[in-house]
């Protein structure tokens, strides 16, 4: 994770401000471990002197915390409360939880939950699987273009076709760059495949050797607000185990909808 790329004009405060943020976003994707100065720097781009100055700061308002056995730092109490201030807005994934937990449990395979923002997705959590996860899946608060990874695609096969046109020129050209071996080219044609087989299939094109299978999360009126993942070995996803999970989070996306739309979570 490098940090952002300034935008042309931006003042000095606005840079640090923007360099703050890149330490808080990171440090939420090694939770609850944390990371030591010098690993934030390497992560960032920053140079040990910034980022130094900058985690001290962020310590000095509570926002991390320095643990001194490890040397680590990681998210203090003030990012937890206003992670609190966020999290009615993120009550969907908080129904989820249970329904996922117990599929990673039943399946052995790594469940992921995402939601949209804008044109992406944000993996909002995850639940521990038995089977082998690559070492750059998903982390908590990792986002994707949509149309990347089953999820993504999930969402983005879900949308009317003039927004998966729009969808597609805002971030073909990060998604060409960034993801060679699943260009805007192929995301085209495995939207038609998922909208014809009802959940996203990805075959190994984004982690070599790992599959993934994605449904939407629909409200009402047919619009997409996130998605359920569930990642495993190849070998794990043979076609008929494929079809049967697939259909398997179909039905947990459908109740946890519904169980949304009665008041139970977010209002679709």
């Amino acid at each position: 994770m490098n940090a952002p790329e300034a935008p042309a004009g931006e003042t000095a405060g606005a840079q640090t401000l923007r360099r703050g943020l890149g330490i808080l976003k990171l440090l939420a994707r090694h939770q609850p471990d944390g990371l030591r100065i010098g690993e934030i720097g390497r992560r960032l781009g920053l140079s040990k002197a910034t980022a130094v100055r900058l985690t001290h700061t962020l310590a000095d308002e509570r926002f991390v915390v320095h643990d001194a056995a490890s040397r680590c730092y990681r998210l203090g109490p003030e990012s937890f409360v206003v992670g609190l201030a966020a999290e009615p807005s993120y009550s969907l994934q908080r129904l989820a939880t249970a329904s996922l937990r117990a599929l990673a449990l039943e399946t052995g395979d790594w469940v992921f939950f995402s939601v949209v923002q804008g044109l992406e997705a944000i993996c909002l959590s995850r639940e521990t699987g038995h089977g082998p996860i690559p070492s750059d899946a998903l982390r908590l608060g990792d986002r994707h273009p949509l149309g990347v990874g089953a999820g993504g695609l999930a969402i983005l096969a879900a949308l009317p076709d003039e927004e998966v046109e729009l969808a597609l020129q805002v971030n073909g050209a990060f998604i060409d760059e960034h993801f060679p071996k699943s260009p805007v080219a192929v995301i085209r044609h495995l939207v038609a495949e998922t909208r014809e087989r009802g959940y996203a299939v990805i075959p190994g094109i984004v982690v070599p050797g790992y599959w993934a299978l994605g449904v939407p999360l629909l409200q009402r009126d047919g619009r997409p607000v996130g998605a359920i993942v569930l990642v495993a070995s190849e070998s794990r996803l043979h076609p008929t185990r494929r079809a049967a999970l697939g259909d398997r989070m179909l039905a947990i996306s459908r109740d946890l909808m519904s169980r949304a739309a009665q008041g139970e979570g977010i209002a679709p």
